[in-house]
């Protein structure tokens, strides 16, 4: 997969359109596959609470935009 100007337009209309205004994109190899890694779109007015994963661990990577 490549994630390109399109993919990201794609994503982010989506989060946009709905009513948590957030979207996420499922990378994962296979849905046996334990992680998680996933490609978020988040907009302007989105609820992000505070919040921590007991036993692993949650890193973000800012692809566009700004935290």
């Amino acid at each position: 997969m490549i994630i390109d100007k399109i993919l990201l337009d794609d994503l982010s209309a989506k989060a946009k359109a709905s009513p948590r205004l957030r979207c996420n994109l499922d990378l994962r190899n296979s849905p046996e596959d334990n992680s998680q890694r996933m490609l978020n779109a988040l907009e302007p007015g989105t609820v992000m609470p505070i919040h921590r994963h007991l036993g692993s661990s949650e890193t973000c990577v800012c692809v566009r935009g700004h935290f």
